[in-house]
């Protein structure tokens, strides 16, 4: 069957299409490609605006060559495979959505990165439709509607910008490959594998440093004994999860991240469920250096109402990590409680007298501190030196260093402390949950 090319060379107040010696000039508020060819194709050679409340339907391959100029401030449909070897972009100003929704698998490919403003993700020809094997980038929301993303078996990438968010994410649809992170705002990586969604969760610990860090997450439902020894660890930790892990990896910048982890009875091995008064759940590491397992810590809570609701998870890790790479989880033996130290973990600051801030009893004790408190996302919302029984204490608002303001009344939730003191020439540390009833 003979092959069909519709090229686009200019683009200027309205479209110009040449097929083979076929002129048609098309300047409607909605344009339509179509072709009964299976073969056909819609190459983009020069400059396209799809402007603002124009809607642009493409019903055959599309290719946005070397030369291609293509921006996008409308409503783009694509129903078929994408290729972009050009520049593809939109107006920050403009709302312009980019709909990848076929009726058979859609493979999203080039050799330049493209960049959208909105991107829908809405394809029920299978289970896992989507081929992506280029690096693609969203400014602003993506919409996880149906059809899960390969990225790993292509080696895409997914990128999203720092006001980048998204919706809508389940075991029906999300990106199973890499995906990568810029700034500082807390973010659900939409991640899984073999058919699981199962999403991580991270946050810049100190948003008083630069915003300029970009990080990279990805799931594997696999076994990383395979990869790195489980026998190759820290003598305390017992158990590594066999079934499981994420790769997370600081692409640029300085600062530390608070990371958290799900856990879900469909992948993750039931004795992190069901373990023990004696045990708990931490996070740990592959350390590169050290070659072996290592603790990060965390604190395990019940799943944050925040984020997917198509997310499968019961269960939360949260802990301030202290490297990147492979992490999963692992059971170690509890740690005996410090009796110097007692935390009263609830909090409700409605001045009646009766728990009104975070007391640490006996922490006078042990002047050289630092108190440090996160929410469920990660976001620091007070720290303090020098933490004491009277003046120096957390009353439940805000320090106006993270991005809630300033003596702001936190809203009623579960928040994760970190206490570090010093004992006898020590350092020692003390993590666990706060809840805050600030109704």
């Amino acid at each position: 069957m003979e092959n069909s090319m519709y090229k686009v060379y200019q683009f200027k107040s309205n479209i110009d299409v040449i097929k083979e010696k076929f002129f048609s000039c098309l300047g409607f508020s909605s344009i339509l490609f179509c072709s009964v060819n299976s073969n056909a194709q819609f190459a983009n050679q020069g400059d396209v605006k799809v402007k603002e409340g124009t809607i642009l339907s493409v019903y055959m391959n599309y290719e946005n060559t070397n030369s291609g100029n293509f921006i996008n401030d409308g409503l783009v449909y694509i129903f078929e495979d994408w290729r972009n070897n050009g520049t593809v972009t939109f107006s920050p100003d403009k709302n312009g959505q980019t709909f990848f929704t076929g009726k058979k698998d859609q493979r999203i490919d080039g050799t330049k990165i493209a960049d959208f403003q909105n991107l829908i993700f809405e394809n029920y020809s299978g289970l896992i439709p989507f081929k992506l094997a280029t690096t693609i980038s969203v400014n602003n929301k993506t919409e996880f509607l149906n059809g899960i993303i390969d990225a790993d078996t292509f080696n895409g990438k997914m990128i999203f910008q720092e006001d980048a968010f998204h919706t809508d994410a389940s075991d029906l649809a999300f990106v199973d490959g890499q995906v990568q992170k810029n700034g500082y705002k807390e973010f659900e990586f939409p991640i899984g594998d073999e058919l699981y969604f199962r999403p991580s969760y991270q946050d810049q610990a100190d948003k008083t440093k630069n915003n300029n860090d970009s990080y990279t997450a990805q799931y594997f439902y696999k076994n990383s004994d395979a990869i790195h020894s489980h026998s190759s660890k820290d003598q305390t930790i017992k158990l590594i999860n066999n079934k499981e892990y994420w790769n997370v990896t600081r692409d640029k910048g300085t600062n530390q991240i608070v990371l958290s982890l799900t856990l879900d009875s469909n992948t993750t091995p039931s004795e992190f469920f069901d373990h023990d008064d004696k045990t708990q759940v931490i996070m740990v590491r592959w350390d590169e250096t050290a070659a072996k397992w290592v603790r990060e810590g965390g604190e395990v809570s019940e799943r944050m109402n925040k984020g997917s609701k198509g997310a499968g998870y019961t269960k939360l890790l949260m802990g301030k990590v202290n490297g990147y790479g492979m992490f999963t989880m692992a059971l170690v033996d509890k740690e005996i409680p410090n009796d110097d130290l007692i935390v009263y973990n609830a909090l409700s600051p409605n001045d009646d007298g009766i728990n009104d801030t975070f007391l640490i009893k006996g922490i006078d004790k042990y002047p050289d501190n630092t108190v440090e408190i996160y929410n469920r996302w990660g976001v620091k919302v007070y720290e303090a030196k020098s933490y004491n029984e009277s003046d120096v204490m957390f009353r439940g608002y805000s320090d106006g260093r993270a991005t809630i303001n300033r003596n702001d009344k936190l809203p009623t939730g579960t928040y994760f402390y970190i206490i570090k003191y010093t004992k006898e020439q020590r350092g020692m540390q003390k993590t666990g949950y706060l809840y805050i009833n600030n109704q």
